[in-house]
C-alpha cells in the first residue's frame, strides 16, 4: 500500500488471498449487530498495488473491479459533540441531499451503479450492497482479504492510488440495502480453508465464533 507516512499505522486492508506464511491474523473483533444502519471502519484499496497485481482488476467473485461514481451529497462535517445524541451520531451534523430522486431509497437502489468493496464475508456476505451515508455512494461486497478477516472493516475500491490515499481510514455510517447470502459465501470459501484468514471466516459462518477468535 502506498500511504502518506502518517497513515502507515492504519494502512488499507490487503485484499483477496494474500500469502499467509509467517503472519498472524489481525486481532479478532466481535461482530457488529446485524442492522440496516451500521458505523464501520472503512479503508481503501486499488488494483495497482503490489499485493493485488496478481489478481489484476478482478474480484474474488470473478467480476471486474469498479470504482463508485462521484459522491452525490456533501460529506457530513464533524461538530462539537452533542450530548443529546448517542454514539457516532453525536459527531456529525446532518447534510442536505441534492434535489430530485434520492438514490438511497430501497426501491431505487437496484438502478444505481455501485463500486466494489472487500470485507469479511462472515460479517458482510458476498453480494451485500450498502450505501455510504455521507457520500451517497453505493458499494457491493465482492472481495475479502487477510487484514479484513475477523474485523469490522470494509475496504472500498478506488480507481487510482491518489483516490485510495485520499480516502485513508474513516469511520462511516453505512446503510445496508441488500444483504448477501451467507450460505453462498460459505460455499465459495469452504474449498480454500488452507488459508487461515479464509478458515476464520468459514468458522464464523458456521457459528463457531470462539474458534474463529482463537485462530491466529
Amino acid at each position: 500500500m502506498r500511504f502518506h507516512p502518517a497513515l502507515l499505522a492504519t494502512a488499507s486492508a490487503l485484499t483477496l488471498g494474500a500469502c499467509s506464511t509467517g503472519r498472524h491474523l489481525p486481532a479478532y473483533e466481535p461482530p457488529l449487530g446485524r442492522a440496516d444502519f451500521q458505523v464501520v471502519r472503512t479503508t481503501a484499496y486499488t488494483h495497482t498495488e503490489s499485493d493485488h497485481e496478481q489478481y489484476g482488476n478482478r474480484t474474488a467473485l470473478g467480476s471486474v473491479l469498479h470504482a463508485a461514481p462521484p459522491p452525490v451529497v456533501p460529506r457530513a462535517m464533524p461538530l462539537t459533540r452533542d450530548q443529546s445524541l448517542s454514539g457516532s451520531e453525536a459527531d456529525y451534523q446532518q447534510v442536505a441531499y441534492i434535489a430530485g430522486p434520492q438514490p438511497f431509497l430501497r426501491d431505487n437502489f437496484s438502478r444505481q451503479v455501485y463500486g466494489s468493496a472487500a470485507a469479511d464475508w462472515s460479517r458482510w456476505p458476498a453480494g451485500t450492497i450498502f450505501r455510504v451515508v455521507s457520500t451517497g455512494q453505493f458499494y457491493r461486497v465482492e472481495d475479502y482479504g487477510w487484514a479484513l478477516s475477523g474485523r469490522n472493516t470494509i475496504d472500498l475500491y478506488m480507481a487510482t492510488p491518489s483516490d485510495m490515499n485520499g480516502w485513508g481510514v474513516r469511520r462511516e455510517m453505512i446503510q445496508i440495502v441488500q444483504w448477501g447470502d451467507p450460505a453462498e459465501s460459505l460455499h465459495r470459501l469452504a474449498r480454500h480453508t488452507k488459508y487461515r484468514h479464509i478458515r476464520r471466516m468459514v468458522l464464523e459462518l458456521e457459528g463457531h465464533e470462539r474458534a474463529a477468535a482463537a485462530l491466529d
